[in-house]
């Protein structure tokens, strides 16, 4: 199948913006939970609807005597914490945008995206955001208002507008209609200069609405979600729109160190996570089990796990089997269970494949992890699997009001009520990226019978050997990447005799590894990379990845890099993607090297 169309489910409304939303939230349950703060002792403190509103109206009446016209743009660096989405509605409400900044981003990105968006404000949240703002801020002249969150500004700025009437606020919430612009956000900028991603009342309002009757076993008033990845990304702040429109209560933890206990205190029914998440909790859990002498009790109970969730796909699980997950779910599984809240019911994962494995383990955990796909310029989810139909390993079918169909390369394309307006001040850029009224994905993948899409590739990352073998790097690197001891993998071999790729070590997990396999857990990273444990460890993980492709797109050599790729040394995008053209720029030489007096017949791999 090459074309699906998914019918709306919930008739469009032109003239509806964001703010309706809250306003139909707060109709319909004023006194609902939307919002759970964490207390001093360990505790949550909810913040209701009509009072979550009152809030809302207060931040925006203070925005109004500051000057915020309509249609002014305002930039927010702030963690992913319950002000994030305050700021987000206050900033609709007084009729202005918001223009979120990833709270890692340089002076320099900052300057970008505030200039270039004609940001008259900006909202920063810590010391470290405000000096980043303030090195940037002699050339962002239209930027006249700063506040800040750490020193109380947004309490100031609410109490300097109880002279602006109610009235004034209602009129300016109702000046949107569904095709103006809700917010401006720019991507990683994995090639060249960010663009600014247009993002439409709209989009927000239809696709949020279609979401809520698509799954509304995850989404409903009797759910609850603990948010952490961040919500300068448009998945997020999806997710934090969609919240409000289902009822759903939402808390905020953007520390991931203290993620497991506030989850022991906030008990979410379901979670949004980016895959290295899921492997992240997959491996501890095994590193632990290893170090008390319990690690092939774990294997076992994982290889059960997976066995039933695969016997509930073929429709009968053997009694055997099933006699066996009682034992290992009341032994293992139970104890992850309980560590993750005790209630998660459903996670959403997005941004990379999680692998069939993981997806069979966790669905026998009793967590049954919902895969989507979208991009910013699709407003998050082009794609989401569904509770009722639930297939491991694809994305889901399209939502409902969105289309997909294959173009003659592969490439998936998309249309629908999440669909983007075009780049901000980049117009050969949007119709570069545009066929007709079908937005350009630039992923490869199929469409099944049912609609369900499954994405084998990215477009711009097929590698061509010199021999003419295209090879998609995530079929190698998502398998890879799940060992315990592998932060990242990048796989290389474009124009050249064979694959290879650059491996980096997880700093993290290492020395608890390291510990379990008899080993000197304080030794380096560099030490480490010498290790013939360590060196055999990655092997395997390599061998096994290799099992899955022809000789001709196998791993030959690979080489560890001397410190992980992570967002702060530049080498990937805030939601935990590799920015792989500037890798490959950045370890030229390494790469080189991988190929230096190396033949193609090579069949094990070499650390250099």
């Amino acid at each position: 199948m090459d074309h699906y169309d998914m019918p709306a489910i919930v008739p469009a409304d032109p003239e509806a913006n964001a703010t309706d939303l809250l306003m139909e939230r707060v109709k319909e349950t004023p006194e609902l939970a939307l919002f759970s703060l964490p207390t001093h002792d360990g505790g949550w403190t909810d913040v209701t609807a009509s009072e979550f509103l009152r809030q809302v109206q207060a931040l925006a009446k203070g925005f109004v005597a500051a000057g915020i016209q309509p249609g002014d743009k305002i930039g927010l660096m702030c963690k992913t914490r319950y002000e994030w989405t305050l700021i987000d509605f206050g900033i609709w409400f007084a009729g202005a945008i918001m223009v979120p900044i990833y709270e890692t981003s340089s002076p320099s990105q900052l300057q970008w995206n505030l200039n270039d968006s004609g940001a008259v404000a900006m909202i920063t949240e810590t010391p470290d955001h405000f000096a980043r703002f303030d090195e940037a801020h002699p050339d962002l002249p239209l930027i006249t208002n700063v506040w800040k969150i750490d020193t109380g500004d947004l309490d100031k700025l609410a109490a300097s507008g109880t002279d602006i009437p109610d009235e004034e606020i209602e009129r300016r919430r109702n000046l949107a209609k569904g095709s103006d612009l809700a917010t401006l956000i720019y991507t990683a900028g994995t090639t060249g200069r960010p663009k600014g991603c247009m993002l439409t009342h709209s989009n927000f309002v239809e696709l949020t609405r279609n979401a809520r009757g698509a799954i509304p076993e995850v989404v409903n008033t009797e759910s609850s979600t603990l948010l952490f990845i961040t919500l300068a990304h448009i998945f997020a702040r999806f997710i934090s729109v969609l919240a409000i429109v289902g009822g759903v209560k939402v808390g905020h933890q953007p520390d991931t160190k203290q993620l497991l206990p506030a989850m022991g205190s906030f008990r979410p029914t379901f979670l949004l996570a980016v895959p290295r998440v899921f492997e992240k909790v997959y491996n501890s859990s095994e590193q632990k089990a290893e170090g008390g002498g319990k690690g092939k009790i774990f294997r076992k109970a994982a290889a059960v796990a997976v066995a039933h969730s695969k016997a509930l796909d073929a429709g009968k699980v053997p009694l055997g089997l099933a006699l066996q997950f009682a034992l290992f779910d009341r032994l293992v599984l139970s104890k992850i269970r309980a560590a993750l809240g005790g209630r998660v019911k459903y996670a959403v994962s997005g941004s990379a494949p999680l692998g069939l494995f993981l997806g069979h383990f966790y669905r026998s955990l009793g967590l049954t992890i919902l895969e989507g796909y979208g991009l910013t310029e699709t407003t998050a989810p082009i794609s989401v699997n569904v509770p009722s139909n639930f297939k491991i390993g694809k994305v889901g079918p399209p939502l409902p009001g969105c289309a997909v169909r294959l173009g003659a390369d592969g490439e998936i394309e998309a249309k629908g009520v999440n669909i983007f307006a075009g780049y901000w001040n980049n117009e050969q850029a949007t119709k570069d990226t545009f066929d007709g009224e079908w937005f350009k994905t630039g992923d490869i993948g199929t469409i099944d019978d049912e609609g369900y899409l499954e994405i084998t590739g990215r477009k711009k990352e097929m590698i061509v050997t010199a021999g003419g073998k295209n090879v998609a790097p995530a079929i190698l690197e998502d398998p890879i990447r799940s060992n315990p001891i592998i932060g990242q993998v990048v796989v290389v071999g474009d124009q050249r005799p064979f694959i290879g790729a650059l491996i980096t070590l997880d700093e993290e997990m290492l020395p608890v590894w390291l510990n379990n396999n008899g080993e000197d857990a304080t030794m380096s990273v560099d030490e480490a990379a010498k290790n013939p444990k360590v060196l055999a460890e990655i092997q395997t993980a390599i061998d096994r990845a290799n099992k899955s492709v022809s000789r001709a797109e196998s791993i030959r050599k690979f080489v560890i890099l001397p410190h992980d790729l992570t967002e702060a040394s530049g080498h990937l995008t805030p939601k935990l993607s590799i920015k792989r053209n500037v890798i490959l720029k950045d370890f030229t030489d390494t790469i080189d090297g991988l190929y230096e007096d190396a033949p193609a017949t090579q069949g094990h791999s070499v650390v250099g």
